[in-house]
């Protein structure tokens, strides 16, 4: 339970990850309909989807569905649309000097501030561009700096991450291609500039159709649950549907209200919980009549 001004705000919740809210509510309502369909419901209490999300890819290699609801903390609002994500890593490659005669060496350390001023430019671009109306703008900024030996050597090499968040219709080789020409831009006005870039991880932005069947069906049932209409909107981070969305499987995001995300207090208000599992019981029942 939660405890203090948490409690005091949102009434009983149920602390420990709020993964396991939206999982119970999930299997809870599988079980509740399963003999009942005339349609397969397929339950999958996946793992890694906070970064290669293996478990997804291996269920779309073994199944195919007609549609897919992903149960992602969005207190039970519909999320119709995300941002998708690329990671790369940029290797600076300088010369090595003592530090007493640095115009003998090439600044790894040097150039990467280039680099990052390069990157302020990027993102005033993107701000400046026209906003996606449930996402915003895109992003990119720095993860990672790694670069020097020692406090008397000029840097030889010096490594960054980058991450760029992206929106529907924005690929991974379009964002990619984007921090290539700017990287090939300092290399041609800037002496020694060498450098090596890398894609890590790369998800494509997720948009639903707000007429797919199991969109229009999962609202419906949710205002008769909620008592009102569910607030549509957009959510900053990544999400499994994504991947099956690119597989061609109509989806939508909805999940349980909470708190605390990866922290120790990590919680999911029981009300919602409640909720969650009757609205996925009547859209299930209902798409799978």
């Amino acid at each position: 339970r939660a405890t203090g001004a948490e409690a005091a705000a949102t009434g009983p919740a149920a602390t420990g990850r709020e993964a396991t809210g939206r999982a119970g509510a999930a299997v809870h309502s599988g079980e509740a309909v399963a003999s009942v369909l005339a349609g397969d419901v397929i339950v999958t209490l996946v793992a890694d989807e906070e970064f290669g999300s293996l478990g997804t890819m291996e269920v779309l290699r073994s199944f195919r569905a007609d549609a897919a609801i992903v149960a992602e903390p969005s207190e039970l609002c519909l999320t119709l649309a995300h941002r998708g994500f690329a990671w790369f890593e940029v290797e600076l490659t300088g010369l090595a000097a003592h530090g007493s005669q640095p115009e003998r060496g090439v600044d790894a350390i040097a150039h990467a501030g280039l680099v990052l001023r390069a990157l302020d430019e990027l993102r005033s671009e993107i701000e400046a561009a026209a906003a996606h109306p449930l996402l915003g703008h895109g992003t990119v900024r720095v993860s990672t700096i790694a670069g020097g030996t020692d406090a008397a050597t000029v840097a030889a090499a010096c490594t960054l991450t980058i991450e760029r968040r992206t929106l529907p219709g924005q690929s991974p080789d379009q964002v990619e291609a984007e921090l290539r020409a700017l990287l090939e831009r300092l290399a041609g006005n800037v002496d020694g500039f060498r450098f090596r870039l890398s894609r890590l991880v790369a998800r494509a932005a997720f948009e639903a159709d707000p007429e797919w069947p199991i969109v229009r069906l999962l609202a419906e049932r949710a205002t008769e649950v909620l008592g009102r209409r569910p607030e549509v909107r957009g959510e900053p981070f990544w999400t499994d549907a994504g991947l099956l969305h690119e597989a061609g499987i109509p989806c939508l995001v909805v999940g349980v209200d909470g708190g605390g995300a990866h922290a120790d207090t990590e919680w999911a208000d029981a009300a919602s919980v409640d909720a969650l599992t009757e609205i996925l019981t009547r859209t299930i029942t209902d798409f799978c009549a």
